[in-house]
């Protein structure tokens, strides 16, 4: 018998600079994480995610791909269950951001580079995708 599987949805974006780099935001726990958050009931991915960006960084997104670019899972971090990220790959008006306990720092990384960091696990998982080593 299968045990329940179930996961938290969460929509998160992230903008790649010219160099190939991804961004990530810095919370208060000096955790490193994508921007975005949790899907809520019957809202549409593209706008949870602009709703997201807006509500943590006060960020405008100005463009979202049509579709995800990447669904990473792993266990939830502090909590005994599991969370889905949906990943649209995604553009801002600017990086000017104001910051709050869910976006202190704004910063593009390499993968190495996050790897030295604090990631949430589906962070840590983001960064063997962007990793050129490992897709020689």
């Amino acid at each position: 018998m299968n045990e329940p599987n179930y996961f938290r949805i969460s929509v998160k974006g992230i903008v790649i600079d010219d160099q190939g780099r991804f961004l990530l935001s810095r919370e208060d726990s000096g955790m490193w994480d994508m921007l975005g958050g949790g899907l809520d009931h019957e809202e549409d991915p593209i706008e949870g995610l602009r709703r997201e960006v807006l509500e943590e960084a006060d960020l405008k997104v100005i463009w979202v791909s049509p579709t995800p670019k990447y669904f990473i899972t792993s266990p939830r971090f502090g909590h005994d269950s599991y969370i889905a990220n949906v990943v649209y790959e995604m553009k801002l008006e600017s990086l000017d951001f104001k910051a709050s306990d869910e976006c202190e720092e704004l910063r593009f990384f390499t993968a190495d580079e996050a790897r030295r960091e604090k990631l949430f696990p589906t962070a840590e998982k983001l960064t063997y995708l962007f990793d050129p080593s490992l897709h020689s």
